[in-house]
């Protein structure tokens, strides 16, 4: 904690550059909030020395989990200074607050920014020195492409260990809704008048009941692993797995009695091919998780995208670059945030309509429009979210038996998951999402049961500028006493697809409207 403040809010944010030379995960720790843009008034804080201001921000890198304290100073005493004299050190306080990190000065002549160019003893000046020189240029990218490979197998692998906790089961409840897009032209001539651009959500009737997993599997390599350049994610994937429940995935329904006869679970044919759907690569490498790729976690937060090609080129499914190429006749993804054994999970899946699918040309693309709307409450602790799905007792013991299978936290789950429908004031930190025309003709903001409130556009244009103002989707949920709002803001046009930031926001959720943002909505600073 900086001294003297009494709380510490974490903003976590993935910055995808595609362009640029790194792709970088990072956190900023403020005294009293935390907002999509930090403001440098908020990140200030005091020493002993009067004379001097120092801005403190400690940051997270994405690749090796290493804390750095940056620091900026700025001398507002005109006196000069004995250059024999030994100065006192200014980050005196600050060091011994954090002994682990390591303080940068930006004001010593001898400071060099980390522009992602790896860890050798490099003189960039030299380097850039002649920009012509295609052996300078060549090395400049190698060191690039490495760093960027570093931050692959670092999402690659924090997915894996941290959202799908290393292959462990998921059980949810999902929540299906339709929008009347795709009903015909009657459906939707039953429309609001003043809201005929805005599609009404239709839930299903039944509650999905799903197990949800993700693992590791090895796959031949095709690189050489005496290759300098080969690392041990280039021989692995994930793959994930989400099937609809059977009776021996409840314990309740095994431990009855034996003359209790119990019906078995039937689902509908469109409930089975509704699981069935991907929102991520079939075998998902390291490479998927560049911002071309639409997947990325940080913090509590992640979020996966997979798509189809409107012009399928042949084995474009093994071709990591073209399969995240627009223009898109499907797009499906997912924004997910997960804490206290719980994780909430919002599922998009859009697609042309289908007069716009048989006539569409790539030269100028249709639209896709949200399909479905799925909503999954799950829990992380091997039992089901629904109390009644857990208990092993039979109801004339119920009153006098403990359940093995009942857990503790049941109540607090059962708010957090089921419980009054929006998170409280709306979204803590709306987003920028264009002008108002964009805003009324494009998305959506939606309530949920369990605190949660989603903004989301349902309908995405693909003619636009490629570097038009993107999209974004917003979910704000405080499963305890923490506040998430994460912001998953894609690019615009035909690489919609890739991601331009996941930003998280965090906040204690019984100071949310005392720090609430009032910017009017602003992107995070790169």
């Amino acid at each position: 904690m900086i001294k003297g403040s009494t709380a510490i809010f974490v903003l976590a944010a993935v910055i995808i550059a595609l362009s640029l030379d790194a792709v970088s995960a990072f956190s900023v720790v403020s005294p009293a909030v935390t907002s999509s843009v930090p403001s440098s008034s908020l990140l200030s804080g005091r020493n002993n020395h009067p004379t001097n201001h120092y801005d403190a921000a400690i940051t997270a890198s994405s690749r090796t989990g290493t804390s750095f304290l940056l620091l900026s100073s700025s001398n507002t005493d005109d006196q000069d200074t004995d250059n024999d004299e030994e100065e006192e050190d200014a980050y005196a306080d600050l060091k011994k607050d954090y002994p682990d990190l390591e303080f940068v000065n930006y004001n010593d002549p001898e400071y060099r920014m980390d522009r992602g160019m790896g860890d050798d003893d490099l003189d960039e000046k030299a380097l850039l020195a002649d920009k012509n020189d295609d052996e300078t240029l060549a090395e400049i990218e190698r060191m690039r492409e490495e760093r960027r490979r570093k931050n692959d197998e670092y999402q690659f692998e924090t997915y894996h260990a941290d959202v799908l906790r290393g292959g462990e089961v998921c059980l949810g409840e999902w929540s299906v809704y339709q929008t009347d897009t795709f009903m015909g032209e009657d459906v939707i001539k039953g429309r609001n008048e003043a809201a005929m651009g805005v599609p009404r959500l239709l839930r299903w009737d039944k509650v999905l009941k799903v197990v949800s997993r993700g693992s590791k599997i090895v796959v031949d390599n095709t690189m050489d692993k005496d290759d300098e350049d080969w690392m041990r994610v280039d021989g692995e994937r994930i793959v994930h797995e989400e099937r609809l429940a059977t009776l021996d995935d409840f314990p309740s329904l095994m431990t009855r009695s034996d003359d209790e006869e119990v019906e078995e679970l039937l689902w509908e044919e469109e409930e089975v091919l509704h699981v069935e759907k991907a929102y991520w690569p079939r075998e998902m490498n390291s490479m998927d998780f560049r911002g071309a790729g639409g997947s990325m976690c940080v913090g509590k937060a992640y979020t996966i995208c997979d798509t189809v090609p409107l012009a399928k080129k042949e084995g474009y499914e093994n071709n990591v670059l073209e399969r995240h190429e627009g223009p898109f006749s499907e797009m499906r993804s997912e924004l997910g945030l997960q804490s206290d054994s719980m994780r909430f999970r919002v599922k998009l899946d859009y697609a042309l309509l289908d007069e716009d699918e048989e006539s569409a040309v790539a030269t100028a693309p249709p639209p896709l429009h949200l399909r479905t709307l799925t909503i999954c409450r799950e829990t992380l602790d091997g039992y089901w979210p629904n109390p009644s799905d857990n208990e092993g007792t039979d109801d004339d013991d119920a009153e006098t038996t403990e359940s093995s299978v009942r857990r503790k936290n049941q109540k607090a789950i059962t708010e957090t998951l089921f419980g009054p429908p929006g998170a409280p004031g709306g979204l803590y930190d709306p987003p920028p999402v264009g002008n108002e025309e964009r805003a009324t003709e494009n998305y959506m903001l939606l309530n949920f049961e369990g605190g949660a409130t989603v903004l989301l556009p349902h309908r995405l244009d693909q003619n636009t500028d490629n570097d038009s103002l993107g999209w974004v989707t917003s979910l704000d949920w405080t499963p305890g006493k923490v506040r998430y709002q994460v912001d998953r803001k894609v690019l615009g046009g035909t690489k919609m697809k890739g991601l331009k930031t996941l930003e998280l926001s965090e906040v204690q959720g019984e100071d949310a409207d005392t720090w609430r943002p009032r910017d009017g909505g602003a992107n995070m600073r790169q």
